[in-house]
């Protein structure tokens, strides 16, 4: 019996060390695959050698001879660091993930195909002005270089079994159109007001359900500074002032003149709020080239920096928010065709050829019309009538690069307003400091010239009457250099005053971060950097002062819940993750939201103003079902109270960062065993009105939307701005700096956003080859 025990416990040993043999093999080969960032690569297509520097946070420095190899060079670097992520983003605009992933993705896929993202790449790569291709190829080709080096390939290749084809041009541009995409929610908005109307709610009830813009809160610009004249604002139909798309991308800057600081010149800050993952959406960048030196954040697959400074300006940019998406309804006519101008006009038909992994292959037949694509075909629940889109981003011609390059090389306001005259979408708040001393603010973009009573809030018909009449000129962009406050806030908020000619959107962020931004630059006679910092890291949440008397009129139910409101009463507000208080505000305000379930279909309403309304004056939802007595809605507010107990509670914590979690998952590992080694998650303060914004899922309260890169521009000290993204640079799972910025960005801590290499800097040699 010994003797086969033994000769087991040997069988086992050496399985074991067979498995292990397997685990160390794989190990080695995939840590084989991580980036070369020290000495010499020949690569054919450059002209000159290029110095890639690489600090010890992984800050990428490239130093070249000409434009064409700096751009080159960017392309590979971009590919060394990101192309698991580049291949990724690049599937997404194709409608090609099922091809690796399977049918998991396909209605993904059918979705993206419908909207036509990269026919329209293709379009606009085609039609791209010489300067603007030649800067496109270039970066092309440096990725290419990479995949031609007989470089490793990173983990995410071999463990799904597949290699990425060539790059080309539109591989670029579409995921430019995926960005606009993301940052353009009007389609939604338009489709969810069309949802209500048809279950009954009338055009009056709407606007309590969703109130307007308040008149007394913050406009980016005043009457004062503006060079349009002004007009008289007409009040439009009660159903189409409304309240801001609840999910439409967020972001905060600000740019403060020279008479506001302590050192006479100005301050610019930026922190973009987009989707967390791992790996960043951002890398940080350096480029430096004869004409051409600028630093910032860059898009792993796209040429240039997007957010940055040179020697002489530097930007920041927040989503307007603009209104270029309008659903047109259609009239049918029996499915091969649509009434239009007194016609009926065939729809074009597009065959799209989805792949999906295993062999397969899916035909998906797209709709079109003179609007664009039937979205409604790809919807889950379509509603009853067809729907075309029309948006500026499926349009022919697109030049938004060219726009970025020229901001990356402008030296003055002139040279940045000429720049952005290319700009298309998504249309941005564009805040600018120069070396001069000036500041300024321009919202560039394409926005559409509606027929008078077309506000774009919801549907309308598609039969030639209510089609866009053109764009907006430059010229009539909202701009202004040098305000008369001596600073610029932007959060979403609405961007024109009452006058202004015309309607940028009717859909505008609430204006509590951008009010709080505004109280913190007016707090001190002169602002220092480290204000600049306290400012982007602030959560004292405004919402808090609004509800606050909310708590003083309500009759706790419960000793437990009169003690937690004597304690919230004595709270200043401020969601700090370390906070009991903000755990219960947040469970509290959560379960508010709850209020009209039975009425919109919705589970939870985040429409603050609405809320305050029915606390103060009273709603016909605060009356509960299934009982005798006629609630009020301070009784629902006290009753929420206790649910948010009973779930605080159940969740067995004290603090908010316990369950109020930033989360960066990998866009695929995620879901499979490996997602201990790619994942990351970090205790996180805040709510969707701080500055430090902190928006969460209510079902979960896992926050992921949040600071995606922050910045500070000194413009008399550049070499002194800082800037941050969460997660690292690199984005290979086995890297050691994987993760390594998330510790520094999530306790407020910066990066040196300097062209100076630091002492210790690892250096790579790219150089012409045969």
């Amino acid at each position: 019996m010994k003797r086969l025990l033994r000769v087991f416990a040997w069988l086992l040993g050496l399985a074991i060390l067979a498995v292990l043999g397997v685990v160390l093999a794989a190990y080695v080969t995939l840590r084989a695959s991580l980036p070369q960032v020290e000495g010499r690569v020949a690569l054919k297509g450059l002209s000159a050698p290029v110095e890639v520097g690489r600090d010890g946070s992984g800050v990428v420095r490239i130093r070249a001879q000409t434009l064409k190899d700096l751009l080159f060079a960017q392309g590979f670097v971009h590919a060394q660091e990101r192309l698991w992520q580049m291949e990724f983003q690049r599937r997404v605009g194709q409608g090609r993930l099922s091809e690796v992933l399977g049918e998991a993705t396909l209605a993904q896929d059918r979705f993206l195909r419908t909207w036509g993202f990269y026919q329209a790449a293709k379009s606009a790569y085609e039609r791209l002005y010489p300067e603007e291709k030649e800067a496109v190829d270039a970066y092309v080709a440096g990725v290419n270089a990479f995949l031609q080096s007989g470089a490793p390939l990173p983990p995410e290749f071999r463990l799904l079994g597949f290699r990425p084809e060539p790059w080309t041009g539109p591989d670029v541009l579409v995921w430019a159109k995926m960005m606009s995409f993301d940052l353009s929610g009007n389609w939604e908005e338009e489709l969810l007001r069309h949802r209500l109307l048809a279950r009954g709610i009338s055009q009056e009830r709407l606007l309590e359900l969703i109130p307007p813009y308040p008149e007394d809160a913050p406009t980016i610009l005043q009457g004062e500074d503006l060079e349009l004249p002004l007009k008289r604002e007409e009040a439009p139909a009660a159903l189409l002032r409304m309240a801001p798309p609840r999910f439409l991308e967020a972001s905060n800057n600000w740019v403060v003149a020279g008479s506001r600081t302590v050192t006479g010149k100005p301050f610019l800050a930026n922190d973009p709020h987009l989707r967390l993952g791992a790996p960043s959406l951002w890398f940080l960048m350096a480029l430096e080239a004869p004409g051409y030196r600028v630093i910032g954040a860059s898009l792993p697959g796209v040429p240039g920096i997007v957010i940055g400074r040179n020697d002489r300006i530097a930007w920041g940019v927040t989503n307007v928010g603009a209104d270029v998406q309008d659903l047109y309804l259609l009239e049918d006519v029996g499915g091969k065709g649509y009434r239009y101008r007194g016609q009926v006009l065939p729809y074009r038909v597009r065959e799209e050829r989805i792949p999906v992994e295993g062999g397969k292959e899916e035909i998906l037949r797209v709709r079109e019309t003179v609007y664009g694509p039937v979205i409604t075909d790809a919807l889950e629940n379509p509603p009853q009538v067809p729907m075309a889109l029309r948006w500026v981003s499926l349009d022919e011609e697109d030049h938004i690069l060219m726009a970025y390059l020229g901001i990356n090389r402008a030296q003055n306001w002139q040279e940045f307003v000429a720049a952005l005259s290319h700009y298309s979408a998504p249309s941005q708040n564009f805040v600018y400091a120069d070396a001069d001393g000036n500041i300024g603010y321009i919202a560039p973009g394409k926005f559409p010239i509606r027929k008078e009573g077309h506000t774009g809030m919801v549907p309308v018909p598609g039969n030639g009457e209510w089609d866009w009449q053109g764009y907006r000129k430059p010229e009539e962009w909202p701009k202004v250099l040098n305000p008369k406050e001596g600073f610029l806030v932007t959060a979403n908020n609405k961007v024109t005053p009452q006058g202004f000619p015309y309607a940028l959107t009717y859909d505008w962020a609430e204006p509590y971060r951008a009010e709080r931004i505004r109280e913190l630059l007016l707090a001190k006679e002169r602002l220092a950097l480290e204000d600049m910092k306290a400012i982007q890291q602030d959560q004292k949440t405004l919402l808090f002062r609004d509800f606050r008397p909310v708590l003083e009129l309500l009759n706790p139910l419960s000793e437990r819940a009169k003690t937690v409101r004597e304690r919230l009463l004595a709270w200043d507000g401020t969601m700090d993750k370390s906070s009991e208080e903000a755990l219960v505000f947040a469970l509290w305000y959560t379960e508010l939201t709850r209020l009209p379930k039975r009425e919109v279909g919705e589970e939870f309403w985040d429409e603050p103003r609405y809320l305050l309304r029915a606390m103060r004056e009273g709603d016909p939802n605060c009356d509960q079902p299934n009982t005798e007595y006629r609630e009020s809605c301070l009784d629902f507010a006290a009753l929420a109270l206790e649910r948010a107990l009973d779930r605080k509670e159940a969740l067995r914590v004290r603090s908010w960062g316990q369950v109020h979690r930033a989360t960066f998952p990998h866009a695929v590992l995620t879901h499979t065993s490996l997602k201990r080694f790619t994942d990351r998650r970090v205790p996180f303060g805040g709510d969707r009105y701080t500055v430090n914004v902190g928006p969460f899922d209510p079902e979960t309260l896992l926050m992921s939307h949040g600071p995606s890169y922050r910045q500070i521009v000194d413009l008399a000290h550049p070499e002194a701005s800082l800037f941050i993204h969460p997660m690292g640079q690199t984005g290979h799972f086995l890297a050691p700096g994987y993760g390594d910025l998330l510790p520094l960005w999530a306790g407020g801590e910066y990066l040196p956003m300097a062209f100076a290499a630091p002492a210790r800097e690892r250096v790579l040699l790219l150089e012409p080859g045969r």
